[in-house]
């Protein structure tokens, strides 16, 4: 009998709770160190920067993307973090 291959679990995804319940950070964090895991660092340095949810997301797209793109600075999570940062640095006054 076959078995299901177990979903990779990482630091936003512990399987203890269905992967479509997480938020979509959380989820796309999940997706890159799942595909690549050398790049949980970066990954945990956008997770963690003082920024917006909104604009966590926009940088850990923006980064994700990077990854396809030879010499897209954001690459580079500080820049991808910065390009997110909303004028006058720090979480949108929404929050």
């Amino acid at each position: 009998m076959a078995t299901k291959p177990k979903k990779p679990l990482t630091r936003w995804f512990n399987g203890s709770t269905p992967l479509n319940e997480l938020g979509p950070t959380e989820r796309l964090a999940h997706e890159i160190v799942s595909t690549y895991a050398d790049l949980a660092p970066s990954v945990e340095r956008i997770m963690t920067a003082d920024l917006a949810d909104d604009d966590r997301h926009t940088a850990l797209a923006s980064f994700q993307v990077a990854l396809g793109a030879p010499g897209d600075p954001n690459r580079d999570p500080r820049v991808a973090i910065a390009n997110a940062t909303p004028p006058g640095g720090g979480p949108a006054a929404s929050e």
